[in-house]
């Protein structure tokens, strides 16, 4: 089985939001809400892709970012290793560079959308971040 590694971001504002991401058509999970990030690259440090992949896909330039957490889980195509980013301070507003549809969210709002099974876990430790907690 393929293994991947990827920096994933935990953008927050406002106390309460937090950015997503919906994957593009002609991906695995098209469609499904992600927190933005991608592939660590051979010999890159998940904060230099976490870097890397905020100002590729979002347009902004990471100024503040401290690691959260690292969640391991099995696709039926790969196993992957995410390394969760909480990223308090950047540059630029985000956008969806690559095409894809962004938006900021709640714990609520995001309820009624189709998240990608690696998420469920982090979502369920969001509201200790939000608040300020590790």
């Amino acid at each position: 089985m393929k293994f991947v590694q990827a920096a994933a971001a935990v953008l927050t504002r406002s106390g309460n939001e937090f950015l997503l991401a919906q994957r593009p058509p002609g991906k695995v999970y098209a469609d499904y809400w992600e927190f933005p990030g991608g592939k660590i690259e051979a010999g890159e440090t998940g904060e230099a892709a976490l870097i890397r992949e905020l100002e590729e896909e979002l347009g902004i330039v990471v100024e503040q970012a401290a690691p959260w957490q690292i969640v391991h889980f099995t696709y039926p195509h790969a196993e992957v290793e995410l390394h969760f980013f909480h990223v308090t301070a950047w540059r630029g507003e985000p956008y969806g560079r690559e095409g894809q549809n962004i938006g900021w969210q709640t714990l609520e709002t995001c309820r009624n959308l189709l998240l990608l099974p690696a998420n469920h876990g982090v979502l369920k430790a969001l509201p200790a971040l939000l608040k300020g907690g590790a």
